[in-house]
Parts: structure tokens; C-alpha cells; sequence
């Protein structure tokens, strides 16, 4: 039977490659790609830097990410639709791409169980009943941890909760009950929402990379030079990846 690995591989740094996942790529016959028409070519550099180190006798097949609505405000709606799609087009590279006794491989940036789709697009094309393959999860090193690692803190408090939520959510309003919120995927930068606050922001963008910027102090102090920062940053290489931390400093309930 068909096997699927599905390998984290990292924040950004060839060194965050587990030797759990190293023994993985050196398994996989086929890598699947899916192109977004919008790539980065420093992240295309880094996947080929981790496949040339660890990964030996492999194919990589490339095949054409489907454009995403995201201008609807059904939002869930648009990306169920869109991880729809995006299986079509991964079952038919797996029917055509991969042997019946060969492994298929997926790098995945950071975890494969945070804010990734690997794993439901898998698990739809299967329930579809048209391809069997077996699947193996190899679990990465997250933006998350690497931006707790490079501030040399802890995610949680003792006693108290954590939340992880994205941009979108946050701009909402502050979590009920929470004091420490981890935020991704936010490209409105709304930690400014929340300047009535009396809280610490750890942040920080292209982690694991050579281009990692880290700032972090009290929010309303450190703000706006992360928005400035923010920015340059994106200004000058036409992407910006980050990922924070906001820790208020005693409960509001």
C-alpha cells in the first residue's frame, strides 16, 4: 500500500530538522509540492536546502495550489471550499505521481497539527474511498516554540491557560478568561487593539531564518516600534511571516 509522510520540518532553520524527520525524508520517493502562484524563493530555497541535506534518491512533483476567495465574509466557507479543491488536485498527483509500494511526502513548515491543512486534505481524500494509502505524522518544531525559545520564556503561567488564536480573532477582542495569547496568521498587526492593556508582548518574525527580528517589552511601549519594524521588514522583502505573544500581567476575568 501507498504511504503518506507527513513531515514538520521547522521554523525556518535546516537545524530544527528532528532526526525522526531526517529518517523520514530519507524514505520518501515523491515529494508533493503545491505551487502558490505567490511562492517565496527564500522559503523555496530553505525546503531545497532540507531536501539536498537529508533527503536522498527522491522526485519532487509540483502541482498548481487553487486560488482561495478571500474577499467573502463566509470565511469558513471559502477555505472548507478551497481544502476541497486542494485535495482534487493532491489525489490526482497521488493516483498519478506515486507507486502502489512507494511513500509520498508532504514537508510541512513547523507543525503538522498547527494552522496546517495537510492532514484534513488527506483525511477527506481517504474518506472518499478512491485511493488508500497509509499515513505517518512526524511531528516539527513550531514558530511558536522557536519564539518562546528566543525569548527565553515560557508560554504559560503557572495555574493559568493558554490560548492560541490568529489575528482575526484577536482583533475581536481579547479572549474570555485567558491571559496568555499566542497570535498567528495576523496580517492587521492587532495586538494595537489591545493598547488598554496592561500587558508584555513577545514578538517575533522570520524565526529560524537569518533575517529573525525579535522584539519584546510592555505593549504599549514596544507597539508602534513593531509596526514600524513590521513594515520595513515587509517593504523590503515583499513577505512578512510573524508570530507573538501577549501576556497580560494580572487577571481580568
Amino acid at each position: 500500500m501507498r504511504e503518506i509522510a507527513v513531515i514538520g520540518i521547522g521554523a525556518g532553520d535546516p537545524e530544527q530538522v528532528t532526526m525522526q524527520a531526517v529518517s523520514a525524508l530519507q524514505r520518501v520517493d515523491v515529494f508533493f509540492v503545491l505551487d502558490k502562484g505567490e511562492v517565496k524563493q527564500e522559503l523555496v530555497d530553505l525546503r531545497s536546502e532540507i531536501l539536498r541535506r537529508y533527503a536522498e534518491d527522491y522526485r519532487v512533483v509540483v502541482g498548481q495550489d487553487p486560488e482561495r476567495d478571500r474577499t467573502t465574509t463566509a470565511y469558513v466557507e471559502a477555505v472548507d471550499d478551497w481544502r476541497r479543491r486542494r485535495a482534487d488536485v493532491i489525489a490526482a498527483l497521488i493516483a498519478s505521481e506515486l507507486g502502489e509500494d512507494q511513500v509520498g511526502g508532504f514537508l510541512v513548515w513547523g507543525d503538522p497539527s498547527l494552522y496546517d491543512s495537510t492532514l484534513a486534505i488527506l483525511d477527506d481524500i481517504l474518506a472518499r474511498g478512491e485511493l488508500a494509502f497509509e499515513v505517518e505524522v512526524i511531528p516539527g518544531i513550531s514558530s511558536v516554540s522557536t519564539l518562546a525559545a528566543r525569548h527565553r520564556v515560557g508560554l504559560n503561567q503557572v495555574g493559568r491557560p493558554i490560548q492560541i488564536t490568529t489575528g482575526r480573532r484577536l482583533a475581536a477582542g481579547w479572549p474570555e478568561g485567558v491571559d496568555d495569547v499566542v497570535v498567528m496568521l495576523d496580517a492587521q498587526t492587532a495586538f494595537t487593539e489591545h493598547l488598554d492593556q496592561d500587558a508584555d508582548i513577545y514578538w517575533g518574525a522570520y524565526l529560524g531564518t537569518p533575517d529573525e527580528i525579535l522584539i519584546s517589552g510592555p505593549l504599549r511601549e514596544v507597539a508602534a516600534e513593531i509596526e514600524k519594524v513590521r513594515a520595513e521588514a515587509r517593504d523590503r522583502k515583499g513577505w512578512i511571516m510573524d508570530t507573538y505573544l501577549l501576556r497580560r500581567k494580572r487577571w481580568e476575568a
